[in-house]
Protein backbone atom coordinates (compact mmCIF):
# COMPACT_ATOMS: atom_id res chain seq x y z
CA UNK A 1 0.00 0.00 0.00
CA UNK A 2 2.99 2.53 0.74
CA UNK A 3 4.27 1.99 -2.39
CA UNK A 4 0.63 2.69 -4.43
CA UNK A 5 0.53 6.13 -2.47
CA UNK A 6 4.18 6.73 -3.19
CA UNK A 7 3.38 6.44 -7.40
CA UNK A 8 0.42 9.12 -6.43
CA UNK A 9 0.58 13.07 -7.05
CA UNK A 10 -0.59 14.74 -4.38
CA UNK A 11 -3.56 16.32 -5.88
CA UNK A 12 -5.24 13.05 -6.05
CA UNK A 13 -4.56 12.44 -2.24
CA UNK A 14 -7.74 14.00 -2.27
CA UNK A 15 -9.95 11.22 -1.76
CA UNK A 16 -7.90 9.71 0.57
CA UNK A 17 -7.52 12.59 3.08
CA UNK A 18 -11.21 13.19 3.23
CA UNK A 19 -13.08 10.10 2.40
CA UNK A 20 -10.75 7.41 3.33
CA UNK A 21 -9.26 4.50 0.61
CA UNK A 22 -11.64 5.76 -2.27
CA UNK A 23 -12.75 8.35 -4.62
CA UNK A 24 -13.13 12.11 -3.05
CA UNK A 25 -16.30 11.98 -5.25
CA UNK A 26 -17.84 9.25 -3.75
CA UNK A 27 -18.41 11.16 -0.81
CA UNK A 28 -18.01 14.86 -1.97
CA UNK A 29 -15.92 16.80 1.11
CA UNK A 30 -18.84 19.81 0.59
CA UNK A 31 -21.71 17.83 -0.54
CA UNK A 32 -22.81 16.77 2.97
CA UNK A 33 -23.44 19.32 5.66
CA UNK A 34 -26.25 20.32 8.52
CA UNK A 35 -27.21 23.09 6.36
CA UNK A 36 -28.29 21.13 3.55
CA UNK A 37 -29.49 18.81 5.74
CA UNK A 38 -31.63 20.89 7.68
CA UNK A 39 -32.58 23.76 5.17
CA UNK A 40 -31.51 22.78 1.92
CA UNK A 41 -28.29 25.20 1.53
CA UNK A 42 -24.80 24.48 0.39
CA UNK A 43 -22.25 25.26 1.97
CA UNK A 44 -19.06 26.71 0.35
CA UNK A 45 -15.36 26.07 -0.32
CA UNK A 46 -13.82 29.35 0.45
CA UNK A 47 -10.80 30.54 -1.24
CA UNK A 48 -11.73 34.02 0.35
CA UNK A 49 -11.12 36.24 3.85
CA UNK A 50 -13.29 36.59 6.27
CA UNK A 51 -16.36 37.71 5.04
CA UNK A 52 -19.46 38.40 7.16
CA UNK A 53 -22.17 37.63 4.36
CA UNK A 54 -20.80 34.42 3.46
CA UNK A 55 -20.39 33.28 7.27
CA UNK A 56 -17.52 34.62 8.58
CA UNK A 57 -14.95 32.73 10.32
CA UNK A 58 -14.53 29.34 11.77
CA UNK A 59 -14.45 28.85 15.34
CA UNK A 60 -11.37 26.86 16.58
CA UNK A 61 -12.21 23.47 19.01
CA UNK A 62 -11.85 25.47 22.03
CA UNK A 63 -13.76 28.11 21.80
CA UNK A 64 -16.63 25.85 20.87
CA UNK A 65 -15.78 23.78 23.98
CA UNK A 66 -15.54 27.09 25.87
CA UNK A 67 -19.29 28.51 24.50
CA UNK A 68 -20.72 24.75 25.23
CA UNK A 69 -19.31 24.98 29.21
CA UNK A 70 -20.50 28.49 29.82
CA UNK A 71 -23.89 26.86 28.52
CA UNK A 72 -24.49 24.86 31.52
CA UNK A 73 -24.75 28.06 34.11
CA UNK A 74 -26.27 31.22 34.54
CA UNK A 75 -24.04 34.22 35.74
CA UNK A 76 -25.04 37.61 36.60
CA UNK A 77 -24.73 39.46 32.96
CA UNK A 78 -23.50 42.58 34.41
CA UNK A 79 -20.65 41.01 36.19
CA UNK A 80 -19.79 38.88 33.53
CA UNK A 81 -19.93 41.89 30.78
CA UNK A 82 -17.47 43.74 33.64
CA UNK A 83 -14.85 40.82 33.88
CA UNK A 84 -14.88 40.70 30.32
CA UNK A 85 -13.75 44.32 29.53
CA UNK A 86 -11.29 43.84 32.34
CA UNK A 87 -9.71 41.05 30.12
CA UNK A 88 -10.03 43.09 26.76
CA UNK A 89 -8.54 45.47 28.42
CA UNK A 90 -5.64 44.02 29.88
CA UNK A 91 -4.27 42.20 26.20
CA UNK A 92 -5.17 45.88 24.40
CA UNK A 93 -3.33 47.57 26.86
CA UNK A 94 -5.84 50.19 27.35
CA UNK A 95 -8.23 51.55 30.21
CA UNK A 96 -11.49 49.20 29.80
CA UNK A 97 -13.38 47.31 26.78
CA UNK A 98 -16.84 45.61 26.11
CA UNK A 99 -17.97 42.74 24.30
CA UNK A 100 -20.64 43.35 21.74
CA UNK A 101 -22.72 42.52 19.30
CA UNK A 102 -20.60 42.46 16.60
CA UNK A 103 -18.05 45.73 15.17
CA UNK A 104 -20.94 47.60 14.08
CA UNK A 105 -22.90 47.45 16.97
CA UNK A 106 -19.38 48.62 18.71
CA UNK A 107 -19.31 51.56 16.62
CA UNK A 108 -22.68 52.24 17.16
CA UNK A 109 -22.14 51.95 20.79
CA UNK A 110 -19.28 53.78 20.83
CA UNK A 111 -20.84 56.90 18.89
CA UNK A 112 -23.48 56.93 21.78
CA UNK A 113 -21.18 57.02 24.72
CA UNK A 114 -19.73 59.81 22.76
CA UNK A 115 -23.09 61.79 22.89
CA UNK A 116 -24.67 60.72 26.34
CA UNK A 117 -21.45 60.15 28.40
CA UNK A 118 -23.61 58.55 31.84
CA UNK A 119 -26.41 61.32 31.98
CA UNK A 120 -29.45 59.32 31.80
CA UNK A 121 -31.73 61.47 30.19
CA UNK A 122 -29.45 61.85 27.52
CA UNK A 123 -29.39 57.95 27.48
CA UNK A 124 -33.01 57.75 27.31
CA UNK A 125 -33.11 60.27 24.38
CA UNK A 126 -30.95 58.20 21.82
CA UNK A 127 -31.50 58.09 18.67
CA UNK A 128 -32.93 61.48 18.57
CA UNK A 129 -30.65 64.08 20.72
CA UNK A 130 -31.85 67.23 21.55
CA UNK A 131 -28.59 69.35 22.17
CA UNK A 132 -26.09 70.62 19.91
CA UNK A 133 -22.93 68.66 20.54
CA UNK A 134 -24.23 66.02 17.89
CA UNK A 135 -22.31 66.06 15.46
CA UNK A 136 -19.46 63.47 14.15
CA UNK A 137 -16.81 64.64 11.31
CA UNK A 138 -15.73 61.88 9.03
CA UNK A 139 -12.96 62.56 6.46
CA UNK A 140 -13.70 61.02 3.20
CA UNK A 141 -10.40 58.61 3.18
CA UNK A 142 -11.62 57.49 6.43
CA UNK A 143 -15.80 56.79 4.86
CA UNK A 144 -17.05 53.33 4.48
CA UNK A 145 -20.46 51.97 4.58
CA UNK A 146 -20.83 50.82 8.07
CA UNK A 147 -20.20 54.52 9.45
CA UNK A 148 -23.87 54.76 8.94
CA UNK A 149 -23.69 53.45 12.93
CA UNK A 150 -22.96 56.70 13.93
CA UNK A 151 -26.11 58.01 12.51
CA UNK A 152 -28.15 54.78 13.95
CA UNK A 153 -26.79 56.39 16.96
CA UNK A 154 -27.86 59.59 16.45
CA UNK A 155 -25.21 61.71 15.52
CA UNK A 156 -25.28 63.81 12.44
CA UNK A 157 -22.58 62.32 10.44
CA UNK A 158 -20.63 65.42 8.53
CA UNK A 159 -18.25 64.40 5.93
CA UNK A 160 -15.07 66.86 5.14
CA UNK A 161 -12.28 66.16 2.27
CA UNK A 162 -9.44 66.99 3.98
CA UNK A 163 -7.46 67.85 7.09
CA UNK A 164 -8.11 71.56 6.06
CA UNK A 165 -11.87 70.95 6.23
CA UNK A 166 -11.31 68.83 9.38
CA UNK A 167 -9.92 71.54 11.36
CA UNK A 168 -12.42 74.60 10.33
CA UNK A 169 -15.57 71.63 10.98
CA UNK A 170 -14.83 71.28 14.58
CA UNK A 171 -16.61 73.40 17.28
CA UNK A 172 -19.14 73.06 19.84
CA UNK A 173 -21.47 70.66 18.13
CA UNK A 174 -18.08 68.21 17.44
CA UNK A 175 -19.23 65.03 19.77
CA UNK A 176 -16.91 62.39 17.70
CA UNK A 177 -14.93 61.97 15.15
CA UNK A 178 -14.57 58.45 13.04
CA UNK A 179 -11.75 57.49 11.77
CA UNK A 180 -10.47 53.88 9.41
CA UNK A 181 -7.36 51.79 10.51
CA UNK A 182 -7.17 50.73 6.82
CA UNK A 183 -6.16 54.06 5.48
CA UNK A 184 -3.09 53.93 6.77
CA UNK A 185 -2.19 51.37 4.03
CA UNK A 186 -3.07 54.15 1.49
CA UNK A 187 -0.66 55.73 -0.80
CA UNK A 188 -2.91 58.73 -1.81
CA UNK A 189 -0.73 62.05 -0.87
CA UNK A 190 -2.34 63.94 1.66
CA UNK A 191 -4.04 61.05 2.98
CA UNK A 192 -4.90 61.74 7.15
CA UNK A 193 -3.53 58.66 8.89
CA UNK A 194 -4.84 57.52 12.38
CA UNK A 195 -2.30 58.71 14.44
CA UNK A 196 -2.78 62.59 12.58
CA UNK A 197 -6.44 61.54 13.39
CA UNK A 198 -6.10 60.87 17.02
CA UNK A 199 -3.50 63.98 17.89
CA UNK A 200 -6.25 66.49 16.09
CA UNK A 201 -8.61 64.83 18.10
CA UNK A 202 -6.54 64.83 21.55
CA UNK A 203 -5.63 68.96 20.83
CA UNK A 204 -8.95 69.40 20.24
CA UNK A 205 -10.60 67.44 22.92
CA UNK A 206 -12.77 65.43 20.73
CA UNK A 207 -12.94 61.70 21.23
CA UNK A 208 -11.85 59.58 18.55
CA UNK A 209 -12.92 55.71 17.27
CA UNK A 210 -11.08 53.86 15.01
CA UNK A 211 -12.61 51.14 13.36
CA UNK A 212 -10.03 48.21 12.83
CA UNK A 213 -12.51 45.15 12.93
CA UNK A 214 -10.50 43.84 9.79
CA UNK A 215 -7.06 44.55 10.95
CA UNK A 216 -6.10 41.00 12.09
CA UNK A 217 -3.39 40.19 10.85
CA UNK A 218 -1.24 41.64 11.61
CA UNK A 219 -1.45 40.77 15.73
CA UNK A 220 0.00 44.35 16.59
CA UNK A 221 -3.19 46.04 15.56
CA UNK A 222 -5.05 44.83 19.14
CA UNK A 223 -2.63 47.36 20.66
CA UNK A 224 -1.78 49.71 17.75
CA UNK A 225 -4.70 52.00 18.03
CA UNK A 226 -5.14 52.01 21.51
CA UNK A 227 -1.64 52.52 22.31
CA UNK A 228 -1.49 55.29 19.58
CA UNK A 229 -4.03 57.18 22.44
CA UNK A 230 -7.09 56.32 20.46
CA UNK A 231 -10.34 57.23 22.71
CA UNK A 232 -12.32 54.15 21.43
CA UNK A 233 -11.05 51.29 18.66
CA UNK A 234 -13.40 48.31 17.20
CA UNK A 235 -12.22 45.24 16.59
CA UNK A 236 -14.41 42.27 15.58
CA UNK A 237 -14.65 39.36 17.37
CA UNK A 238 -14.95 37.06 14.39
CA UNK A 239 -12.82 37.43 11.42
CA UNK A 240 -8.93 36.99 12.59
CA UNK A 241 -10.14 36.34 16.34
CA UNK A 242 -12.25 33.66 14.91
CA UNK A 243 -14.65 33.88 17.63
CA UNK A 244 -17.92 33.98 17.18
CA UNK A 245 -18.74 36.39 14.31
CA UNK A 246 -21.82 37.96 16.15
CA UNK A 247 -19.61 40.02 18.78
CA UNK A 248 -17.34 42.46 18.44
CA UNK A 249 -14.69 44.26 21.06
CA UNK A 250 -15.09 48.32 21.85
CA UNK A 251 -11.78 48.75 23.98
CA UNK A 252 -10.33 52.38 25.14
CA UNK A 253 -11.28 55.09 28.05
CA UNK A 254 -12.74 53.99 31.10
CA UNK A 255 -15.62 56.74 30.91
CA UNK A 256 -16.56 55.89 27.74
CA UNK A 257 -16.21 52.51 27.60
CA UNK A 258 -18.59 52.88 31.24
CA UNK A 259 -21.44 55.45 29.13
CA UNK A 260 -20.64 52.50 26.45
CA UNK A 261 -22.14 50.24 28.35
CA UNK A 262 -25.26 51.51 30.25
CA UNK A 263 -26.49 52.48 26.82
CA UNK A 264 -25.84 48.19 25.84
CA UNK A 265 -27.61 45.02 27.15
CA UNK A 266 -29.23 44.06 29.45
CA UNK A 267 -30.25 47.74 30.01
CA UNK A 268 -33.32 48.42 27.81
CA UNK A 269 -31.70 51.46 25.98
CA UNK A 270 -29.87 52.13 22.82
CA UNK A 271 -27.79 48.85 22.58
CA UNK A 272 -30.59 46.52 23.66
CA UNK A 273 -31.41 44.78 20.56
CA UNK A 274 -27.46 44.01 20.17
CA UNK A 275 -27.54 41.69 23.22
CA UNK A 276 -24.60 39.29 23.78
CA UNK A 277 -25.86 36.06 25.03
CA UNK A 278 -22.96 34.77 27.92
CA UNK A 279 -21.84 31.76 25.68
CA UNK A 280 -21.11 34.00 22.77
CA UNK A 281 -19.09 36.29 25.67
CA UNK A 282 -17.04 33.48 26.90
CA UNK A 283 -16.51 32.46 23.44
CA UNK A 284 -14.90 35.72 22.46
CA UNK A 285 -12.81 35.87 25.21
CA UNK A 286 -11.36 32.59 24.83
CA UNK A 287 -10.45 33.29 21.29
CA UNK A 288 -8.75 36.24 22.53
CA UNK A 289 -7.11 34.07 24.58
CA UNK A 290 -5.97 31.23 22.47
CA UNK A 291 -5.27 34.51 19.76
CA UNK A 292 -2.58 36.21 21.81
CA UNK A 293 -0.65 32.73 22.24
CA UNK A 294 -0.48 31.86 18.73
CA UNK A 295 2.32 31.51 16.85
CA UNK A 296 1.58 34.23 14.14
CA UNK A 297 4.35 33.41 11.81
CA UNK A 298 3.73 29.70 11.61
CA UNK A 299 0.10 30.62 10.92
CA UNK A 300 0.59 32.87 8.57
CA UNK A 301 3.41 30.49 6.55
CA UNK A 302 0.44 28.10 6.54
CA UNK A 303 -1.54 30.11 4.86
CA UNK A 304 1.30 31.16 2.25
CA UNK A 305 2.47 27.77 1.52
CA UNK A 306 -1.66 26.64 0.59
CA UNK A 307 -1.61 29.56 -1.71
CA UNK A 308 1.75 28.57 -3.69
CA UNK A 309 0.16 25.17 -3.63
CA UNK A 310 -2.77 26.62 -5.63
CA UNK A 311 -0.42 28.70 -7.79
CA UNK A 312 1.81 25.25 -8.33
CA UNK A 313 -1.10 23.38 -9.31
CA UNK A 314 -2.73 25.61 -11.59
CA UNK A 315 0.52 27.34 -13.83
CA UNK A 316 0.58 24.14 -16.30
CA UNK A 317 -3.57 24.83 -17.66
CA UNK A 318 -3.65 26.40 -20.71
CA UNK A 319 -3.95 29.77 -20.86
CA UNK A 320 -4.24 30.38 -17.14
CA UNK A 321 -2.18 32.85 -15.46
CA UNK A 322 -1.72 32.19 -11.63
CA UNK A 323 0.76 34.69 -9.56
CA UNK A 324 1.65 33.63 -5.98
CA UNK A 325 2.12 37.15 -4.37
CA UNK A 326 2.18 38.63 -0.75
CA UNK A 327 -0.30 41.01 -0.36
CA UNK A 328 -0.88 44.67 2.02
CA UNK A 329 -1.79 42.64 5.02
CA UNK A 330 1.30 40.42 4.83
CA UNK A 331 0.60 37.31 3.94
CA UNK A 332 0.29 35.47 0.66
CA UNK A 333 -2.64 35.20 -1.99
CA UNK A 334 -2.67 33.68 -5.43
CA UNK A 335 -3.98 36.23 -8.34
CA UNK A 336 -5.78 34.17 -11.17
CA UNK A 337 -6.18 35.62 -14.83
CA UNK A 338 -6.40 33.76 -17.75
CA UNK A 339 -6.21 34.43 -21.87
CA UNK A 340 -9.58 35.06 -23.09
CA UNK A 341 -8.82 33.61 -26.33
CA UNK A 342 -7.52 29.96 -24.78
CA UNK A 343 -10.46 30.51 -22.03
CA UNK A 344 -13.21 32.52 -23.49
CA UNK A 345 -15.14 33.91 -19.74
CA UNK A 346 -15.44 36.93 -18.16
CA UNK A 347 -14.76 37.30 -14.70
CA UNK A 348 -17.76 37.12 -14.19
CA UNK A 349 -19.19 34.26 -15.69
CA UNK A 350 -16.14 32.05 -14.02
CA UNK A 351 -17.56 32.98 -10.89
CA UNK A 352 -21.11 32.18 -11.33
CA UNK A 353 -20.22 28.95 -12.80
CA UNK A 354 -17.74 28.31 -10.25
CA UNK A 355 -19.87 29.35 -7.66
CA UNK A 356 -22.70 26.76 -8.92
CA UNK A 357 -20.52 23.50 -9.59
CA UNK A 358 -19.64 21.05 -7.32
CA UNK A 359 -18.39 22.01 -4.71
CA UNK A 360 -18.64 25.55 -5.02
CA UNK A 361 -16.05 27.65 -4.92
CA UNK A 362 -15.85 31.29 -3.75
CA UNK A 363 -13.13 33.73 -4.10
CA UNK A 364 -12.87 37.75 -5.22
CA UNK A 365 -13.91 38.24 -8.30
CA UNK A 366 -13.04 40.77 -10.65
CA UNK A 367 -13.27 41.69 -14.23
CA UNK A 368 -10.40 40.04 -15.08
CA UNK A 369 -10.59 37.32 -12.98
CA UNK A 370 -9.91 36.34 -9.20
CA UNK A 371 -8.16 36.53 -6.30
CA UNK A 372 -7.86 33.83 -3.84
CA UNK A 373 -6.89 34.12 -0.43
CA UNK A 374 -6.57 30.51 1.88
CA UNK A 375 -6.84 31.86 5.47
CA UNK A 376 -10.10 30.67 5.95
CA UNK A 377 -8.76 27.29 4.62
CA UNK A 378 -9.58 24.14 7.00
CA UNK A 379 -6.25 21.80 6.17
CA UNK A 380 -6.39 19.82 2.85
CA UNK A 381 -9.07 22.29 1.18
CA UNK A 382 -6.54 23.89 -0.67
CA UNK A 383 -5.79 20.03 -2.86
CA UNK A 384 -9.79 20.53 -3.03
CA UNK A 385 -9.95 23.87 -3.94
CA UNK A 386 -7.05 23.25 -6.96
CA UNK A 387 -8.28 20.30 -7.97
CA UNK A 388 -11.40 21.44 -8.94
CA UNK A 389 -10.18 24.83 -10.33
CA UNK A 390 -7.73 23.01 -12.71
CA UNK A 391 -10.89 20.37 -13.66
CA UNK A 392 -13.20 23.85 -14.43
CA UNK A 393 -10.24 25.45 -16.81
CA UNK A 394 -9.31 22.41 -18.69
CA UNK A 395 -12.79 22.01 -19.33
CA UNK A 396 -12.95 25.39 -20.73
CA UNK A 397 -9.94 25.80 -22.58
CA UNK A 398 -10.86 22.23 -24.44
CA UNK A 399 -14.60 23.77 -25.75
CA UNK A 400 -12.18 26.21 -27.73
Amino acid sequence: MLDVFKKLRRRDLAGFAFAGIGSAKTKPLYGESIYTRLLGVKPLLTCRGHTTIYGGSLMPAEVLRAMTEANDQFVDMYELNAAAGRRIAEVMKTEAGLVTAGSFSAMLLGAAACLTGKDPARIEALPHPTWEKRECLVLKDHRVVYDRAYRAAGMTLIEVANREELLRGMGAKTAMLGGLASVERSTRPGVVSPKELIEIGRKAGVPVLIDAASELPPAASLTRYTEMGADLTVISGGKGLQGPQSTGILAGRRDLIEAAALNHAPNANIGRGMKVGKEEIVGLIAALNRYVDLDHETVIETWNMKARYLADQLKDVPGLKPVYRVNAYGFGDMRLTWDRKVIPLTGQEAFRKLMSGEPRVLYYEDDEGGTFQTRCMKDGDEILAARRLREFFLAEARKV
